[in-house]
């Protein structure tokens, strides 16, 4: 009896043990804290991916850019030393250059036309050319609408851009975009940004609200002015590798826990856009909150008539049109 016993317990305990080891551990970051419109994103995704595979995938988080900058997350997932990035596309396109349409400036009219693009074909098409670089693109997620805030003055046209020295996202169109406003570009990873404005190495940075928030560019800005200038997604990233690996119903449970990690991200950033300016002014922050946007859309007719070159005007159409 007693070495039946024995057996048994020794049987459950394998049992137990071998269903530890066939847990498998990943790893998902993000570069702005963890109570953010980024952080709501992929807390969704790691709890739903443990309900919908029964706990047989741990995913991992790490906020504030503890794994590296957006850059170095993607290069991470791409070369395969880490599983899952969750990213706006700043430096997507280095990687997947068919992406930089999306960030030509004042192209989408607002967020319901924006996440119509996404969700529709035109999106569905473009996470499809992730494929070739070792990605597997699992949703388009939402940053927002970005705007410009500064240390120097108030922005209420195109003019007082110019002189100011921003800080930029690693990404070719919005650099030649800022250029174009007089803009003195400097590009450098999130990270690094709240200290760049905090020691003055630059005057300013844009950002949509959410980010603004979460990251307290309060305490280091003074005047925010609600540009609009360019829509910014966010982006599900897996390693191609990674994902190919998994069974057919697991695959299934990623992109299912991704397409509601993608609707939680979504409402967080309305509700950070609904109280973000009252939220800021409370703070401190000067807020322009309303621009002559056409005045913006004029000082870009040079670079927007590159961006049509570059591509199509047809292909801009598309998109502008979407309904």
């Amino acid at each position: 009896m007693r070495l039946s016993q024995l057996a048994a317990g020794l049987i459950f305990g394998l049992g137990i043990a071998s269903a530890a080891l066939a847990q498998t551990t990943m790893k998902i970051s993000i570069s702005t804290a963890q109570n953010s419109h980024q952080g709501v994103a992929i807390d969704t995704f790691a709890k739903e991916v443990a309900a919908r595979t029964n706990g047989r995938y741990k995913v991992e988080t790490f906020y504030n850019g503890a794994l590296g900058g957006e850059r170095e997350s993607i290069e991470a997932v791409q070369l395969g030393t880490q599983e899952l990035t969750f990213t706006s596309t700043g430096p997507v396109p280095n990687f997947v250059p068919d992406t930089k349409i999306l960030d030509v400036p004042f192209l989408f009219r607002d967020k319901a036309h924006a996440r119509a693009v996404l969700d529709g074909p035109i999106g569905q098409d473009l996470l499809g050319k992730f494929d070739a670089k070792g990605f597997k693109a699992l949703g388009w997620a939402e940053n927002g609408f970005r705007h410009m805030t500064n240390s120097k003055r108030d922005v209420k046209t195109p003019e007082d851009l110019k002189g100011l020295k921003m800080r930029t996202m690693e990404n070719p169109v919005h650099i030649a975009a800022y250029k174009a406003f007089g803009i003195v570009t400097t590009p450098m990873a999130f990270p690094e940004v709240f200290t760049a404005l905090q020691q003055g190495t630059v005057d300013g940075q844009e950002n949509p609200l959410p980010v603004i928030i979460s990251a307290k560019f309060d305490q280091v800005q003074k005047h925010l002015t609600l540009t609009g200038h360019v829509y910014s997604p966010c982006i599900f990233l897996m390693n191609k590798a990674a994902f190919d690996r998994l069974p057919a119903a697991d695959k299934q449970a990623f992109l299912e826990a991704a397409k509601v990690a993608i609707r939680a991200n979504r409402a967080r950033v309305d509700e950070d856009d609904a109280r973000g300016v009252a939220d800021l002014r409370a703070k401190g922050m000067t807020v322009i909150d309303s621009v002559d946007k056409a005045r913006f859309v004029a000082a870009l007719a040079p670079v927007s008539a590159e961006f049509e070159k570059q591509f199509g005007k047809a292909n801009l159409d598309k998109i502008r049109e979407f309904k």
